[in-house]
C-alpha cells in the first residue's frame, strides 16, 4: 500500500490531492484547499498535517509540488504547473486536447496529445489582467461579491467594452463607467468579456483542439465560461473541482515515481 500527495501552491490558493493505492489500484482520493497568505510554506505544512490527520497517516510515501510556491515547500520532486495540469486534465477526461487554466495571477492555454503530453502552451504571467486577481480588484471596485459576477453578467442586456489592458487602468475605467450611470450588470459583462478576449488570443496562438476543459478558480464563474464559448465557438468542459487539477496531476506524477522505485 502506498499514499502519495500532490501540492499545488498558487498565488492565491494552496491545494492538496492525496491518492491512496493498494496493489496499484486507487482506493481513496482526498483533496483540500486553503487561501495562501504571506507564508506559502506555512500553509503547505498545514495542508499536509491536516491531510495526514484526516487519513490517519504518519507520512506520505512521495510528494510532488507544483505552482508558484513549489520550491518553497519540502517535497520529493518539483514539477511545473504546465505538466501537472496536462496530467490532471488527461486523467479527468482522456479526450481533452486543450486546457484553459485561469489562476490567481496568471492564465495559460495548454494543448496536449492523446496520452496527455504537452504539445504547445502560452502563458500570460506578466500582468494580472484576465486572472483571478483581476476579478477580485473589479469586484471590490463594484462592491459586488465575486461569486455573483457570473449571475450579474448573464443578466446584462448591453455589455460595455472595457478597453484597458492593465488592472490598475481597468479599475479606473470601471469606476468611470459606473459614475457615468452605466448599468452595473453591463459593466460586469464587459469585464468578463475582456477576460474571455485575452484568453482567446492565447488560445489562438496555441491552436485550440476539442475537447476543451476549463480549470482554475476562475472556472467557477459561469459568465467566464459562457463568454469563452462564444469567443472560441466551441463547447468547454467544466470539471467538478476545477481548482485541484494541477494538484491532482502532481499526485499522479508522484504515484508514477513510486512505481519506478
Amino acid at each position: 500500500m502506498s499514499t502519495v500527495a500532490g501540492l499545488d501552491i498558487g498565488s492565491l490558493t494552496a491545494k492538496i490531492v492525496v491518492l491512496k493505492y493498494e496493489n496499484s489500484h486507487l482506493i481513496k482520493k482526498y483533496s483540500q484547499l486553503q487561501k495562501v497568505g504571506y507564508n506559502p510554506s506555512k500553509i503547505a505544512q498545514k495542508l499536509k498535517k491536516e491531510s495526514l490527520n484526516a487519513l490517519k497517516l504518519k507520512n506520505f510515501d512521495y510528494i510532488v509540488s507544483t505552482g508558484y510556491g513549489r520550491r518553497l515547500i519540502d517535497a520529493d520532486k518539483t514539477v511545473t504547473e504546465i505538466t501537472c495540469h496536462a496530467k490532471g486534465a488527461h486523467y479527468i477526461n482522456p479526450k481533452v486536447r486543450t486546457i484553459i487554466d485561469i489562476g490567481g495571477q496568471d492564465s495559460k492555454v495548454i494543448r496536449i496529445n492523446e496520452v496527455g503530453q504537452v504539445q504547445n502552451f502560452e502563458m500570460n504571467d506578466k500582468c494580472s489582467a484576465g486572472t483571478g486577481r483581476f476579478l477580485e480588484v473589479m469586484a471590490n471596485a463594484l462592491e459586488v461579491d465575486i461569486t455573483e459576477f457570473g449571475t450579474h453578467a448573464l443578466e446584462s442586456t448591453n455589455p460595455v467594452a472595457i478597453s484597458s489592458t492593465c488592472t490598475v487602468f481597468a479599475e479606473s475605467e470601471v469606476i468611470g463607467r459606473i459614475n457615468q450611470g452605466v448599468n452595473r450588470n453591463d459593466v460586469i459583462a464587459g469585464i468578463l468579456s475582456s477576460i474571455a478576449s485575452k484568453i482567446s488570443m492565447l488560445a489562438a496562438r496555441v491552436g485550440v483542439q476539442p475537447e476543451v476543459i476549463l480549470t482554475g478558480g476562475v472556472a467557477l464563474n459561469p459568465g467566464v465560461r459562457i463568454m469563452l464559448e462564444r469567443n472560441l465557438e466551441i463547447p468547454i468542459l467544466l470539471p467538478e473541482n476545477p481548482q485541484i487539477i494541477g494538484a491532482l496531476g502532481a499526485a499522479l506524477i508522484a504515484a508514477q515515481n513510486i512505481e519506478k522505485t
